[in-house]
């Protein structure tokens, strides 16, 4: 049997306030476009560094209001950042196979595969193996593959972005933009 933390702890901070973080996340993730897990987790992560690091909030309750919203808006801009690429030259729905297309479709498909592969194998701490799982081609949960990296559902979120982020810088750099009317400079 555990013994209740002491008031002014830093698992009795934690403790107090996991219900309010959860209501925040759940109340202002919507609107982010976001997961009520992975803001709560976040900001959980900001928490700790601050407790880590001696600087506790002295009104955790506000602090943490502050820091949900925050987050939220964080999320809201990294997605209004990002772009889809469908109908750009070349791009090939993910239900479609080139194998009803031509050689030339053949050979795009696979370099793109290739650069890929490639860049996902350059990517820092644990980014190879969780980009490599969300890869696979049965499409896995995020259950299942937390299961299979030994880590927490919950923690899937955070480090999916950020390892995603990382390829997306890596790519930018090796695959030119289009330039005017989508030529290539």
């Amino acid at each position: 049997m555990t013994s209740p933390s002491a008031p002014g702890t830093p698992d009795a901070l934690l403790t107090a306030l996991t219900p309010l973080l959860a209501a925040e996340s759940q109340a202002e993730a919507p609107g982010a476009g976001v997961e009520a897990d992975d803001l709560e987790q976040a900001v959980l992560l900001r928490l700790l560094e601050r407790i880590r690091d001696d600087d506790a909030p002295e009104r955790p309750a506000d602090w943490l209001r502050r820091a949900v919203r925050a987050e939220a808006r964080r999320a809201r801009r990294a997605s209004a950042h990002e772009r889809s690429f469908h109908g750009e030259p070349g791009h090939e729905p993910a239900h479609e196979s080139p194998a009803h297309g031509s050689p030339e479709s053949h050979a795009l498909h696979a370099e793109r595969r290739r650069t890929l592969r490639a860049a996902v194998r350059r990517t820092p701490g644990h980014c190879p193996r969780l980009l490599t799982a969300m890869l696979h081609p049965d499409d896995p949960t995020y259950r299942e593959i937390a299961g299979a990296l030994g880590i927490s559902q919950g923690s899937l979120g955070p480090m999916r972005s950020r390892c995603l982020g990382c390829l997306r810088r890596m790519l930018a750099a090796e695959v030119p933009g289009a330039g005017a009317r989508g030529k290539v400079p």
